[in-house]
């Protein structure tokens, strides 16, 4: 059922509850004035009968009084709203007063006659010879005021259809909007962010035109957002692709010739130790480079790609990552706590949650001057499988990292200018996952990472 018809059903059903009100108050009003003059129209009449009866009586030389209200009654003719009926002693008709001819083409309905009539009253009169009976009548009455009812009827049906008519017209004129709107829905629901509603006269219609320009522009813009997020994963990904492969190299390729050079360099030192004291001298400074080189070396593989990851887990990598950090600054105070299924995240998640910790403590370790770093990792499962792969369930990861440092003033920090932070929320944004920095000078800060993620089981 359509909005104009719900519409002009409505008005159509308040047009005919408005009618039947007024004809109700009309039919009321009308029966309460033809009793009120059917009422006075018949003790006008008795009262005059009644005088005539009584003057009868008083003067005998007028006649019987049956004979005087005979004569009386046949000059009086018609009377209004009233019945007479004269009777002889013996029962007989001397007189019956004629019926009313006022509006006698018109023919009011059994219903409206039934509605409006008002109770019949008789009244009775005995004398000698005789007997005087009137009772109301409001036949009269019922066809003057069916003759008026009808006619309002008749103004009130011209005055429903033509509402009706004007309503529909109004609400087809109106509502022409509403198509455009419903056509514009439809083809952003298939893709097409690019349609635009646009101004229309009636000021409802043109703030829902604007909202859905708004939330079509919205829409483009989470889009081409969302494209930006596959692009930097994608880019990500490759970047991760190439440092992975570029720490094998380093690792296969320069550690064996930094070997090589270590085993030669150590050889030479073996023989010519005794004979040649300063080349065993300089060959033992090869020695000493080469082991910078390869410890050099290893620091490099580790910031390019920790080998744990690929081959132990993000747990074992991340354990390994904070002893490596607080060896190298045993003043400071790194904690890990780790809960749930950390090692069961997959690879993608494994390396960013890694890039996340790694570019969070050098922060801290760089900018913070704390005392202690706190992280938390935890992983909670949905015990409800996912709809769409039954071999899968929904995670949420939950990564805290918290430090007693001097802290800043977040809203005079620009976010976008630091790279660091810029890249740490990408990185969450690429997962559909929150990023929340809380921090505020002298109180340390706290970084707050929330990932829903389906994992395979």
């Amino acid at each position: 059922m359509s909005l104009k018809f719900r519409l002009n059903l409505l008005i159509t059903l308040l047009s005919l509850a408005f009618i039947l009100v007024v004809g109700t108050i009309l039919v009321n009003e009308t029966q309460t004035s033809i009793r009120e003059r059917v009422e006075a129209a018949s003790r006008v009449t008795v009262q005059l009968l009644d005088t005539v009866i009584v003057s009868s009586a008083l003067n005998p030389e007028y006649g019987p009084t049956h004979k005087v209200l005979q004569s009386f009654l046949q000059s009086l003719g018609y009377v209004r709203s009233s019945h007479i009926a004269l009777y002889d002693m013996r029962g007989e008709v001397l007189y019956e007063s004629p019926a009313s001819t006022f509006k006698s083409d018109v023919y009011p309905p059994v219903w409206f006659a039934k509605l409006v009539e008002p109770k019949t009253e008789i009244v009775e009169r005995k004398f000698r010879y005789g007997t005087l009976i009137v009772s109301s009548s409001a036949a009269g009455s019922i066809r003057e005021a069916w003759s008026g009812f009808s006619q309002l009827m008749w103004v009130g049906l011209v005055f429903f259809v033509l509402l009706n008519v004007m309503v529909y017209a109004l609400l087809s004129h109106s509502l022409r909007p509403v198509n455009r709107i419903l056509a514009s829905i439809n083809r952003m629901e298939r893709g097409d962010l690019s349609t635009r509603l646009p101004a229309f006269k009636l000021p409802e219609f043109d703030r829902i035109g604007h909202s859905l320009n708004r939330m079509a522009e919205s829409l483009a813009a989470e889009r081409q957002l969302e494209e930006n997020r596959q692009l930097t994963q994608l880019i990500q990904s490759h970047i991760e692709d190439e440092r992975r492969s570029l720490a094998r190299e380093l690792h296969d390729e320069l550690g064996q010739y930094v070997t090589a050079i270590k085993t030669f360099a150590v050889a030479i030192v073996n023989k010519t130790r005794e004979k040649s004291p300063d080349i065993a001298n300089n060959a033992q400074t090869i020695v000493s480079a080469a082991n910078q080189i390869y410890d050099g070396m290893h620091n490099i593989v580790r910031k390019l790609r920790p080998g744990a990851l690929d081959n132990l887990g993000l747990s074992e990598t991340l354990c390994d990552a904070v002893n490596y950090w607080q060896n190298l600054h045993p003043e400071m105070k790194i904690n890990l706590s780790l809960e749930g299924g950390v090692d069961q995240l997959g690879e993608t998640l494994n390396i960013n949650i890694y890039r996340i910790v790694q570019e969070a403590i050098n922060n801290a370790l760089k900018h913070a001057q704390a005392n202690t770093i706190d992280i938390k990792l935890t992983v909670l499962s949905d015990a409800n499988k996912l709809a769409d792969a039954s071999k899968s369930k929904l995670v949420t990861i939950s990564l805290t990292i918290k430090d007693d440092g001097v802290g800043m003033d977040i809203e005079a920090v620009d976010q976008s200018q630091h790279f660091g932070l810029l890249g740490m929320r990408e990185r969450v944004q690429g997962f559909h996952g929150s990023f929340n920095l809380v921090s505020e000078p002298n109180l340390g800060t706290a970084l707050y990472i929330n990932i829903p993620q389906a994992v395979n089981t």
